[in-house]
């Protein structure tokens, strides 16, 4: 199994036109999030309508897998959390969103949402009790955020982690966490984009400026990941259950 990986890409059509042209090499391709850029010229419905069609593109010629991020919510729910519709409305075949659980070869995928407060984080800790129940070789996380106290959530002046998904983390001891949220985690001296929570590998690529997005290629069958970036790359053996 061969994953194509990358996070935050906050409307930067080009590096939606990178991924497409490169889609057909992998088993999948993923999107950890942050698809939509909140601070952008164009409204989030117009944003909204141009990225569905892009997935769908995408969707064309390998499994796609989109996890929701903080700048992608387009609705509010009852307790007044923000919550990411459009993504869920935008699934077809081969296209997997937040929710989804996606059999890829030996590995099951869990999709996790966003979750903005009390009733969204008790959504993705349902998720998780569900599909860690399912049989599986191994076990991969789609989370926008970076679990706390790890490198990769270091943001240049703080540990900026998720302190849920080091709890979930420790409990439920996935194989991979793929994530984003803190763009220039790999690139601070104290940052990183790979890490090691107990056995759970955890990735953040990053975010760059350009056509190219930074990105992660992980084989599975190499047991190496490869992180890219304008400014440095490197590949990293990852030993993995089998």
């Amino acid at each position: 199994m061969k994953l194509l990986f990358v996070a935050d890409l906050h409307y930067t059509l080009k590096q939606f036109d990178w991924l497409y042209a490169r889609a057909a090499d992998f088993d999948a391709v993923v999107i950890g999030g942050d698809l939509l850029e909140l601070a952008g010229a164009l409204d989030i419905d117009t944003q909204i309508v141009v990225v569905e069609k892009y997935l769908a593109r995408l969707a064309g010629r390998t499994r796609v897998l989109v996890s929701s991020g903080n700048h992608d919510g387009d609705a509010r729910n009852a307790a007044n959390e923000s919550v990411c519709h459009w993504l869920r409305d935008a699934k077809r075949a081969n296209l997997y969103v937040d929710g989804d659980s996606v059999e890829i070869g030996d590995a099951l995928v869990t999709i996790c949402p966003w979750w903005d407060g009390p009733e969204t984080r008790a959504d993705v800790l349902s998720l998780l009790e569900r599909d860690s129940a399912k049989a599986k070789k191994k076990w991969i996380w789609i989370y926008h955020a970076p679990p706390a106290n790890s490198p990769v959530c270091w943001n240049g002046r703080k540990a900026a982690g998720d302190e849920c998904l080091s709890e979930w983390i420790a409990r439920f001891s996935p194989d991979v966490v793929l994530c984003g949220h803190i763009h220039n985690a790999p690139f601070y001296k104290d940052g990183s984009w790979i890490d090691q929570l107990g056995k759970t590998w955890v990735f953040n690529p990053g975010k760059q400026i350009g056509p190219v997005p930074t990105y992660l290629i992980l084989d599975f069958q190499l047991s190496q990941v490869q992180w890219s970036s304008l400014e440095d790359e490197h590949t990293r053996e990852i030993a993995i259950k089998a």
